[in-house]
């Protein structure tokens, strides 16, 4: 569905600077931040049924880029080998287009948003991604829609924001559009150093999840590599309140209060397993997310913004997790591997990355899962513009 081919460029897209003057420094980066595997930006995806103010946009853009200034500098080399954020105030990347083919109902009503098209690149100029260094780590695009709707695309580099952190520039941005007093809310705070390494760096978990010590075998390499030979589709499913009841309650005899999250994660790693069929013996890994920010001690600070996660592990081999008691084995593995994650296997991680710059996660047999459901979407959404859906 090519929903964006007839996309209208009428200008070149603009960098908004911050509206005031912003402090300029050199921003460094945790470890957890510049990691390999975070070096790309996510992009997010906003249809409003009604209209949108873009100047009002624009200029609510200029004024949030005062508090969050490391979104308007570039990305560069430290001297150490580390990156880190030149807070120069060059500006975001700001964009508008216009869809006249297309309306918002078409958009949310569609397959649209089930299945994503590359054509939806044109509903987001300017982030190519040819680097993730010297070039804007926000971009933005406004495009006015036929029906007289708007969709909104931003693309955020991950080396500065995580889900949270990105959900809370959003609804940052959002207050100012809508000229929010911002007294009551969080401002954001920047220095990463909170997450520093430890000296010296101390490796103490073997970190399955990075493959410290997981060499496989040449027969192993070969049953892993035949799995992911055949094309690969993107597909929305929607469970409902009563399918995650359902999948709770396998569980329930075996593992107490099983949270929805855990029987979700189960029930999705063993259909993945099931529908490669892989050999009984292969181990196979779920990598998922942890929000870090009350783990560590002391806490994150309030309004940490950077990346406060870390992954966890889960690995069993294909046969049990396919078996017909897999259902809650799986379950009791994504909790073991969740409440693994403390404050001594967050300063492990930042040490292993600290000693290890080109560490990557273990992606050989492995399904990886990040959960999105307490971003806050629903409450950004209540602006101007009527109803309003999202996607990344």
């Amino acid at each position: 569905m090519d929903i964006a081919a007839d996309c209208e460029h009428r200008m070149e897209p603009v960098l908004v600077t911050p509206s005031q003057p912003t402090p300029a420094h050199t921003l460094c980066l945790s470890n957890l931040d510049d990691q390999c595997l975070l070096r790309f930006s996510v992009e997010y995806l906003f249809v409003f049924a009604g209209h949108v103010d873009v100047d009002a946009l624009r200029t609510a853009l200029s004024r949030v880029l005062v508090d969050y200034y490391p979104l308007a500098g570039r990305l560069g080399p430290g001297d150490d080998g580390k990156h880190v954020v030149d807070c120069n105030a060059e500006g975001a990347l700001f964009g508008e287009g216009f869809l006249p083919g297309l309306t918002a109902d078409e958009f949310l009503q569609g397959s649209a948003i089930a299945k994503p098209h590359e054509s939806w690149r044109k509903l987001l100029r300017g982030a190519e991604p040819q680097s993730f260094l010297g070039v804007p780590p926000l971009v933005v695009q406004v495009t006015r829609l036929g029906c007289g709707g708007t969709v909104l695309c931003a693309a955020i580099s991950h080396c500065l924001c995580d889900g949270i952190g990105a959900a809370q520039f959003l609804h940052a941005w959002a207050r100012a559009a809508r000229f929010e007093a911002a007294d009551h809310h969080v401002a954001p705070f920047h220095d990463r150093w909170v997450l520093r390494p430890r000296c010296p760096p101390c490796i103490a978990f073997e970190h399955q999840e990075y493959a410290m010590n997981s060499f496989p075998s040449g027969d192993e390499r070969a049953a892993t590599s035949s799995l992911f030979t055949g094309p690969l589709a993107p597909v929305s499913l929607t469970f409902t309140g009563a399918h995650v009841q359902r999948l709770k309650d396998r569980c329930a005899p075996w593992l107490e209060e099983c949270t929805s999250f855990e029987a979700l994660a189960a029930h999705v790693w063993r259909a993945w397993v099931r529908s490669l069929g892989p050999p009984s013996d292969l181990r196979v890994k779920l990598l998922f997310t942890v929000d870090i920010r009350r783990r560590v001690k002391p806490g994150l600070p309030e309004g940490y913004y950077g990346n406060g996660f870390v992954l966890a592990c889960a690995e069993s081999t294909a046969g049990q997790l396919a078996a017909p008691s897999g259902e809650h084995h799986a379950a009791r593995l994504v909790r073991a591997a969740k409440e693994m994650i403390d404050d001594d296997y967050v300063r492990s991680t930042v040490d292993l990355l600290e000693l290890r710059r080109d560490a990557m996660p273990d992606l050989s047999a492995s399904l990886v899962i990040s959960a999105w459901t307490r971003m806050g979407w629903r409450t950004w959404t209540s602006g101007p513009g009527g109803r309003c859906t999202w996607a990344h």
